[in-house]
């Protein structure tokens, strides 16, 4: 057999090695970031990787300086994705993509006074009274869910529910058939491969001809919708009167599919894998669930809880639109930052006992889960409503949850935007 010294080499003790030796994107290390995230904070809290330029932005305070100046520290990070300074696409992935549609930047990727316009017109979609009469549809469509495996004693939690509770509510939403989710579920993991950043040239190139799939499926939606308005989303968006935000026109394909691919992620993975870990951290630790169990009115805290210690958008890109500096730290224009929500929301300034999981601590809201200022996730608020009325119900039906011995390895999505894990087997009772 022929050696492989890139296998037999020793790997490095994030714990003591020189942070420049930390390869960030290496997916051993994001399987468990964390104690990289509490070198960081306390050794670099902003930190210039010699190797790819990037800085990173780690603790609580700063991530929040950085927040706060979204025209020093720009979303508009589309152009450096394709450029290739975080992940890059080769020429064979931008030739698939041109056969699409070139997206235009609204929400994730723009900056004011777009940003603003765009996402007024998307968030017409979510008012608060809308989301909030959702909970008797919501809980109809968990109740659904868990028929299908209850009689089992046992399920893939995250295929068999987590997945399919956000994405059925935001295809209802959009007025979409449930019939196309296995469709959906491919085109969202298609965007986030495209946003990560790590996965390799094949699986790249899959995601690109998706997203055309996705365009080209949407377009069709949108034709129909135009035709014959319905009452949906994709209905108040193309009829969206752009003039009250001092554009007198239609959004075009451009615009729309931006829109229409950020709420089918934003919709979707964030609260897929808060789902997911909401039921790993009440199997793993049953006075938790006993606690939780007995006392209801600690739902809304456990998932705050649950989507801190998680922190499903681990990090999120920025770009340097001048020199500018974060906590005395000099920033160059152009540079390219990973403002790291896992690291802040794991702050031991700014949480007590950060790594532990307190479904009663008073301040869990005050996590960077969903981001924070401006590009704060629009979806924020249907994802809390989803999960505040699911948990009750997953508790209630599946009894004395436990792992299928032998079936969990416990691994997450190699994704440096996004985290969670990628099964999660439990038995149960009825």
């Amino acid at each position: 057999m022929a050696h492989d010294d890139a296998a037999a080499a020793p790997r490095l003790d994030i714990a003591r090695c020189p942070l420049a030796d930390i390869n960030s994107f290496d997916p051993d290390l994001l399987q468990d970031p964390y104690v990289f995230y509490r070198r960081l904070r306390e050794e670099a809290p902003v930190f210039r990787d010699p190797k790819t330029g990037i800085v990173s932005v780690a603790t609580y305070d700063l991530i929040m300086e950085v927040n706060r100046q979204p025209m020093v520290f720009s979303n508009n990070f589309g152009e450096a994705l394709r450029a290739g300074s975080v992940g890059g696409m080769d020429p064979e992935e931008l030739a698939i993509l041109s056969e699409g549609v070139t997206v235009a930047n609204t929400m994730l990727t723009a900056d004011p006074p777009d940003h603003t316009r765009y996402r007024k017109l998307a968030m017409k979609a979510f008012t608060h009274k809308r989301v909030e009469q959702m909970g008797d549809y919501v809980a109809q469509v968990t109740n659904d869910l868990i028929d299908r495996f209850i009689d089992d004693g046992y399920c893939e939690f995250k295929s068999a529910f987590a997945n399919h509770l956000p994405m059925t509510v935001i295809a209802d939403a959009l007025g979409a058939p449930r019939a196309d989710m296995d469709r959906f579920h491919r085109w969202s993991d298609a965007f986030v491969v495209q946003l990560g950043g790590v996965s390799d040239r094949e699986t790249r190139l899959e995601a690109a001809r998706r997203i055309v799939e996705f365009q080209r499926y949407f377009i069709e939606r949108i034709e129909e919708k135009r035709a014959n308005p319905t009452e949906d989303v994709i209905s108040d968006l193309v009829h969206a009167n752009l003039a009250e935000e001092g554009d007198p026109r239609a959004m075009d394909y451009s615009e729309l599919l931006s829109i229409l691919q950020q709420l089918l992620v934003a919709g979707n993975e964030t609260t897929s894998h808060t789902l997911t870990a909401g039921l790993y951290y009440l199997t793993a630790d049953p006075a938790l669930r006993a606690r939780v169990t007995a006392d209801p009115s600690l739902i809304p805290s456990f998932v705050e809880e649950t989507l801190r210690l998680l922190s499903p958008t681990n990090n999120m890109w920025r770009v340097a639109t001048r020199d500018a500096d974060i906590g005395g730290f000099p920033i160059r224009k152009g540079e390219v930052l990973l403002v790291r929500y896992g690291s802040g929301n794991r702050d031991a300034h700014r949480f007590i006992d950060p790594d532990a999981f307190d479904p009663a601590r008073p301040d869990a809201r005050d996590h960077l889960a969903f981001g924070a200022g401006i590009h704060t996730c629009i979806g924020a608020q249907l994802a809390r409503k989803e999960m505040i009325t699911a948990f009750p119900i997953i508790i209630e039906r599946l009894n004395n949850p436990r792992f299928a011995a032998g079936r969990n390895a416990f691994r997450y999505n190699p994704n440096i935007l996004l985290r969670g894990v990628l099964e999660l087997h439990v038995e149960f009772d009825r």
